[in-house]
């Protein structure tokens, strides 16, 4: 035997000896996998979702749609993109496995897959989703069992009814609900194929968070049933000019329901339908139903949210649609960061005007302005110049950056002025919004809404916990404690006295700020975000349209707000907001205030009337204290001579005494000694000679800083007899009597 031959015959064994190894271990790996037809039956009940106390509130059923009722185009839509030899093969498909195994190899990778439908139905009901040889092998043998064991168009039908198209709908017949707002049977070659574009990935491929992919899979769905002969060039054409859904169709009676299962599809987006799931929520019952009772002409969205972050409540006659946030934007874009940035005190100062900030000239409620006014009142009562003015000091730039730390982002077309009124293109949800007020309460630090706190498997282990999320980019700081704590206190304000004086009816502290946009016919949007250090409640009114809301538009947010707030503790007080160290309490000179519009800290023995109490963050407080009553100061007074009197005119400064003295040569007299005249006369004067007058001011004993007035010659001629007065009306006033 030739040496040729030997190493032929030794390569044949070793081959031989491979594949004997290669079967044992396969027989091995799969020996007890067995096709189980009770995994194989559809269920109805994927997903058990339960309120706070652990109540089961509702259960997402998985509706079954037999095979008869589909439309010929939805089958040939999936096999089309995903099992083109689907009707010839056995379960498995050689050709693409050996393709994809050449193309695994080449990149050291377990990316490119061949599982036929019959593969895919067997994973995703008895095999988990892991990528490994061994898992391969008990799904090859288990497909081919299926395929034994039912015909090809059961196999389509239990696949197509038991898979996930994002959303948290299972099987199509809930995703034609869902995404079309019809059953399955109605479905048309278009929205087929798109059902058929999203089993790859429904999260990915969802036409509500990325519509340019979604659109583009599913014109290719379309060209892969145009190529296998489903469908005609016609049918093709018009089919891929068809709109995509714009918005899921939701039913109304469970508003709650669909939020929860949008965030299940965000924490599972591969999921299956063999994944029964016991999900557990921050559902208040009885707070829901409060919620739902409030009757409206108008569209309406109503939620409640923890200041923890868990969602307590959620009623909207039309989902969570983002509208322009008006007014309610002003603490979050401009009062927040500039109290941050040291630009502001809730005292600062603001001028009320009409103004023209470079072409934008924006106006007040009525076309009404006001004046000097505090930050305070200015952000309490939603005066909008004021707002304006603070934001352009601060820069949109810089009160964008704030927004984005919040999740609410602002795109570079609506980085104008007009963003301190809410002016945008687009806008933000009622939720979003709520989100950022949440960080007001607490203590500046941002922390998103959720609404599952848990999320089990049918066997009691814990996939998902909120607790385990917390921390991780998702919460941060954004303002300061200090900052925090001025805007509550300037918030509350508003809800005493302000424009969410509705609320100051409630026995605790509360914090509030209304909005309201529109145009010349009425008001399209109002809002009412009201907050204590428990729980944020939000309340927009509108129409999906952007016609006028009703009437009472403008006040219906508060009195909802109102009356949820009274259910929200009905039978407690929450806790006062925390008080923050980092914030002064200090006296302002009154009279500096309001006459100059200077911030000055009050003079410490003034007297209580002349002095206003505010807060400051302590490394911010103005630097200069008056000496207005400790160093009793006065303008000059006016002097003159008048029908032989003397008479000066104090300024007005009514809280000191006075002591005015006269010198005439040598001799120094007291005319007067008490209390502030406007107007003193002194007609003990001779003529012929000259007076000069000093003025000093006093407050409780305290002298201050003496006057010394221009000096006066009273002429002869100018000297009246005693008795001159008697030829007129009335006696002249003398100072020194």
């Amino acid at each position: 035997m030739n040496r040729a031959v030997k190493i032929i015959l030794l390569l044949s064994g070793v081959v031989l000896t491979l594949l004997l190894a290669v079967l044992v271990y396969c027989f091995a790996v799969t020996a007890g996998e067995k096709l189980d037809l009770q995994k194989l039956a559809l269920h109805e009940n994927c997903v058990l979702v339960f309120d706070k106390d652990g109540n089961e509130i509702e259960t997402a059923q998985q509706s079954v749609i037999p095979f008869r009722e589909f439309p010929d185009y939805l089958p040939n839509a999936f096999v089309a993109v995903e099992d083109k030899r689907f009707y010839t093969h056995h379960g498995i498909d050689g050709k693409r496995m050996v393709k994809a195994a050449m193309k695994n190899l080449s990149s050291f990778s377990f990316r490119e897959g061949a599982s036929t439908i019959t593969q895919q139905l067997i994973k995703n009901t008895h095999l988990s989703g892991e990528k490994t040889i061994k898992r391969k092998l008990k799904e090859i043998k288990l497909a081919r069992a299926l395929e034994k064991r039912f015909s090809k168009s059961e196999i389509l039908e239990l696949y197509l009814n038991s898979s996930y198209f994002g959303h948290s709908a299972f099987g199509v017949e809930s995703a034609a609900q869902f995404y079309f707002g019809k059953s399955a049977s109605r479905l048309s070659p278009a929205e087929s194929a798109m059902l058929a574009a999203l089993v790859k990935s429904p999260n990915r491929y969802s036409p509500f968070r990325d519509s340019e992919k979604c659109l583009t899979r599913r014109n290719f769905v379309l060209s892969l049933m145009q190529e296998q002969g489903y469908l005609s060039p016609e049918e093709t054409s018009a089919a891929k000019a068809e709109p995509l859904p714009s918005e899921p169709h939701e039913p109304k009676e469970c508003a709650y329901l669909a939020p929860v299962f949008e965030e299940l599809s965000v924490l599972f987006p591969d999921a299956q339908s063999g994944d029964k799931l016991r999900v557990y929520t921050s559902l208040d019952p009885a707070l829901q139903k409060a919620l739902e009772e409030q009757e409206t002409k108008s569209d309406v969205c109503i939620a409640v949210r923890g200041t923890d972050g868990g969602v307590k409540a959620f009623s909207s006659t039309c989902g969570m649609i983002k509208r322009l946030p008006a007014s309610t934007i002003k603490p979050l874009a401009v009062y927040a960061p500039a109290l941050e940035e040291n630009l502001i005190s809730p005292a600062t100062p603001l001028l009320d005007e009409k103004t023209d900030f470079g072409g934008y000239s924006p106006s007040d409620f009525g076309g009404k302005y006001g004046g000097y006014m505090s930050a305070r009142y200015a952000l309490s009562h939603s005066v909008n110049i004021p707002a304006v003015k603070v934001l352009n000091s601060l820069g949109v730039d810089r009160a964008a950056s704030y927004l984005e730390k919040m999740n609410l982002p602002v795109p570079k077309e609506d980085r104008t002025l007009a963003l301190a009124l809410g002016g945008m293109k687009e806008g933000y949800s009622l939720l979003a919004l709520m989100d950022g007020y949440a960080s007001f309460a607490n203590g500046g630090r941002y922390s998103p809404a959720h609404y599952i706190e848990k999320v089990e498997n049918c066997q009691g282990k814990v996939l998902y916990s909120y607790d385990g999320r917390q921390g991780k980019n998702l919460d941060r700081q954004v303002f300061s404690e200090d900052t925090a704590y001025l805007i509550n206190d300037m918030l509350m304000t508003a809800a005493r006295e302000g424009t969410a004086k509705k609320l100051k009816s409630l026995p605790f502290e509360v914090a509030a700020k209304t909005g309201t946009g529109g145009t010349d016919l009425g008001n399209t949007d109002a809002y009412t975000i009201a907050y204590t250090s428990e729980d944020v409640v939000g309340v927009w009114l509108g129409n999906r349209d952007n016609s006028p809301v009703e009437a009472t538009g403008g006040g219906l947010p508060a009195n909802i707000a109102l009356e949820i707030l009274k259910t929200l503790y009905r039978e407690r007080k929450p806790a006062p907001f925390s008080r923050c160290d980092g914030v002064t309490c200090v006296l302002l000179d009154k009279e500096e205030y309001e006459k100059n519009h200077r911030l000055l800290l009050a003079d410490p023995i003034a007297p209580e009337y002349l002095a206003i109490k505010e807060l400051f963050r302590s490394g911010a407080l103005p630097e200069a204290t008056s000496e207005k009553f400790s160093r009793p100061k006065i303008q000059k007074p006016e002097i003159s001579v008048v029908n032989g009197s003397v008479r000066i005119v104090l300024c007005q400064t009514e809280y000191y005494d006075y002591e005015v003295k006269r010198q005439c040569g040598a001799q120094i007299s007291t005319i007067y000694k008490g209390k502030y005249r406007r107007e003193l006369f002194d007609n003990s004067v001779c003529g012929g000679k000259n007076y000069v007058y000093s003025v000093t001011p006093y407050y409780c004993g305290i002298a201050g800083e003496t006057v010394t007035l221009p000096s006066v010659y009273i002429a002869e001629s100018e000297k009246l007899p005693e008795d001159w007065w008697k030829e007129t009306a009335a006696p002249p006033k003398r100072g020194s009597l």
